[in-house]
């Protein structure tokens, strides 16, 4: 694995300077997501970010769950993350989930009783919001703020034993009504919920919230480096707060830097799960979804992602990251690595009057022209072919090159062909065009009698290989974010074209998870998940070239 990280990283230079000055002697940071959904491409910034900082100063990186809310949570996305994890190239120190410490979150919330620094309120949710305040006006106190410690530490102790309904009690912080940061304004810190827990079945009936459960979890774990994204910043204050007033040992420090924002892209967990659910895709790894699975299932590979993630750096600016720049990654680690072959998508029939009916030769091609290590193939060709639909005009306008009545294109690694005559059906479609080949114009012949502008691709009638192709665009339609419409209403209906067509016959063997170049249309991926022994089923990755440039 390369662990180079970009110069961009303000964290990195945190880091070492930490450890230089020896505030740290070893650096331990965690990767920790909420196990209610799939991770998307903005984790997967966080995840290299975590893994490879510890990696380069000799750390150690812990995954943890922060799985303290049942109502959301599921094994299924459990074993989805850590599939995620491993794909991206990394492997975790430790595997740690919040459930693991439960108890000690209890033992630490009746210390903060017994301090007078908690509260049980029995104020509803709807009654705790207004009594909140604003960003302009102090908020007020709980009519229960002033419990005793014993009254508090009893009614505590019975919620955990389940005597009160869910939303009747809560135990929030005592900290100020009147601070000018809301969530410094008496947070909860637990609520009941009684409902069985992926990990802890029906042991517990109170859970709690994120914003105790994790600096509390950092500190156990001994995190140096508490690293996450500026929409908590805020949080920090109460995150300082919940380590020193629950006395723990180690001190981490959080860090927040911007979150991964990308073009024609939506980030939110929530989103993504109306769009699973709605049923607009087909699941949370549909090669649209910008999910790790997603993407891992359209064909990127986890160098490419690797790579993206350390190009845009680490900064506190907010920015928005052209699409196009992980686009171009994909095609940087695949140029050299995919087998380049022909693919006819869209496929019209030629039949080449002048081949000797019956023959089949074998012509050779080379695998990749940038890697000779990759070697070359035989490709059968004989009198009928499939090209291009696309590569054929009866009324072409000036400079077409293609295939029309009476010109001349080199068929890629094999003949010069002519286009002598255009068959239709009734509906006066072209099903068929009739040609002739010059035998002279084999492909490394060395034939150098006339040229010709076009070059078209084209497979075997007889022995091609039916497959099916899906073509992606971004699913969001990204300058409706102003719009005012809803989420669902801004969905690209034209975001999947599903086509018909062939391969060569090299491909029939081809396995889920492998790619290639097709000449002209780009970089594709077998799709694992719907490919069968007699059904190739291919996703474009993305196309061959782009008008981004990295450097700019």
């Amino acid at each position: 694995m390369d662990n180079k990280t970009s110069s961009s990283n303000f964290i990195k230079n945190i880091v070492a300077e930490d450890l230089k000055v020896g505030k740290v002697s070893e650096i331990v940071t965690r990767f920790p997501p909420e196990p209610n959904g799939y991770l998307h491409i903005g984790h997967a910034k966080s995840i290299c970010l975590n893994f490879e900082l510890a990696d380069e100063f000799k750390g150690i990186t812990n995954l943890r769950f922060d799985d303290t809310n049942p109502l959301k949570e599921d094994t299924e996305y459990v074993e989805a993350i850590q599939e995620d994890v491993r794909w991206l190239g990394f492997e975790w120190d430790n595997l740690r989930f919040a459930s693991d410490y439960f108890e000690e979150m209890y033992n630490r919330a009746v210390l903060l009783i017994k301090k007078g620094k908690a509260y049980v309120c029995d104020l509803s949710a709807e009654e705790t919001r207004e009594a909140r305040g604003t960003l302009t006006e102090p908020g007020k106190n709980s009519p229960y703020r002033d419990r005793s410690v014993e009254e508090n530490l009893d009614l505590f102790a019975r919620m955990r034993a389940g005597e009160f309904k869910d939303g009747e009690r809560v135990l929030r912080a005592k900290i100020d009504m009147a601070s000018p940061n809301i969530n410094m304004r008496d947070p909860v810190l637990y609520r009941i919920a009684h409902t069985h827990h992926h990990r802890t079945g029906d042991a517990w009936c109170i859970y709690p919230m994120y914003d105790y459960a994790h600096p509390l979890g950092d500190a156990i774990e001994s995190v140096t480096h508490s690293i996450c994204t500026l929409e908590f910043e805020d949080h920090r204050p109460l995150y300082d707060w919940v380590i020193a007033e629950c006395e723990m040992e180690a001190q981490p420090h959080q860090y927040e830097f911007a979150r991964l924002n990308v073009t024609n892209t939506i980030m939110s967990k929530r989103y993504l799960k109306i769009l699973v659910d709605e049923g607009v895709v087909e699941s949370w790894d549909d090669p649209r979804m910008p999910t790790i699975s997603g993407l891992r299932r359209k064909g990127f590979t986890p160098e490419a992602m690797r790579a993206f993630c350390r190009e845009i750096g680490v900064a506190r600016a907010y920015s928005v990251v052209d699409e196009r720049m992980l686009e171009h990654f994909i095609r940087e680690d695949l140029k050299l690595k995919a087998l380049r072959t022909m693919a006819v998508l869209q496929p019209l029939k030629v039949v080449i009057t002048n081949y000797p009916e019956g023959q089949v030769e074998m012509l050779e091609a080379e695998n990749n022209a940038e890697n000779e290590e990759m070697g070359t193939r035989q490709i059968p060709f004989s009198r009928e072919i499939y090209i291009e639909r696309d590569d054929f005009m009866e009324n072409p306008p000036s400079k077409y090159f293609r295939l029309f009545p009476g010109n001349e294109v080199r068929l890629k690694h094999a003949y010069f062909i002519t286009c002598q005559e255009v068959i239709k059906d009734a509906a006066g479609d072209v099903i068929e065009l009739r040609c002739t080949y010059d035998p002279e114009t084999k492909s490394g012949s060395g034939f150098t009698g006339r040229k010709v502008k076009g070059t078209i691709h084209w497979v075997d009638a007889s022995q091609a290989v039916p497959a099916e192709f899906r073509l992606y665009e971004p699913l969001i339609i990204d300058d409706a974010e102003d719009s005012g419409k809803p989420f669902l209403e801004r969905i690209n209906p034209n975001s999947i074209e599903v086509l018909q067509g062939f391969v060569e016959p090299n491909m029939k063997e081809a396995a889920g998870g492998d790619k290639f170049q097709f000449f002209r249309h780009g970089y594709f991926n077998v799709d694992p998940k719907h490919t069968r022994a007699e059904r190739l089923v291919f996703n474009r990755i993305v196309s061959l070239k782009s008008s981004f440039d990295v450097k700019a």
